[in-house]
């Protein structure tokens, strides 16, 4: 859609697109972390975010309604990247030890999210689109509580023993 960003406007919603995409693929991707992890106290927060971020696609899809513009979705390779280690490192981990994999890679995934998010915000306040900021507020809001318990469930991993079954 994009071939040379001549105004901010342009940027800003190249960018909201891109979070459209990251969205999306983290959906997916939430859903494959949720399978294969050994626990169930690292499963039912995956399952509960991954609710929580089709949310976040639907706040992203009414901004653009509220812009009036045409929703487009230019893929996010940095989710894609993730994905793929994600995935490669699960295949050399063993089964017991993929809840450090997952963890790790929630934790990766939020930083990268609030990232997107703040840019994002500011963005918005400049173009006085408040509606929109405040919809976009509400997606780094969550993605925040969920870096906080993508950390709980690393302490949780790291007290119970790496490995499941390691303290049995």
């Amino acid at each position: 859609m994009f071939e040379r960003f001549d105004t901010p406007e342009e940027i800003f919603s190249y960018k909201l697109g891109a979070a459209l995409s990251m969205e999306r693929q983290l959906v997916g991707l939430l859903g494959q972390l949720e399978e294969h992890a050994q626990r169930e106290e690292i499963r039912h927060p995956l399952a509960v975010h991954r609710e929580e971020t089709l949310q976040h696609v639907a706040n992203i899809e009414h901004c653009f309604t509220l812009l009036d513009e045409l929703v487009h979705n230019p893929p996010c390779g940095v989710v894609e990247a993730l994905a793929n280690e994600g995935k490669a490192m699960l295949k050399k981990t063993d089964d017991s030890l993929a809840d450090v994999v997952i963890v790790a890679l929630a934790s990766e995934a939020e930083h990268y999210e609030i990232a997107v998010y703040e840019a994002l915000i500011a963005n918005a306040d400049a173009r006085k689109a408040t509606a929109v900021a405040k919809l976009l507020r509400e997606n780094l809001a969550q993605e925040k509580h969920a870096l906080i318990v993508a950390r709980t469930m690393m302490k949780t991993i790291l007290e119970q023993g790496i490995a499941v079954g390691a303290n049995a």
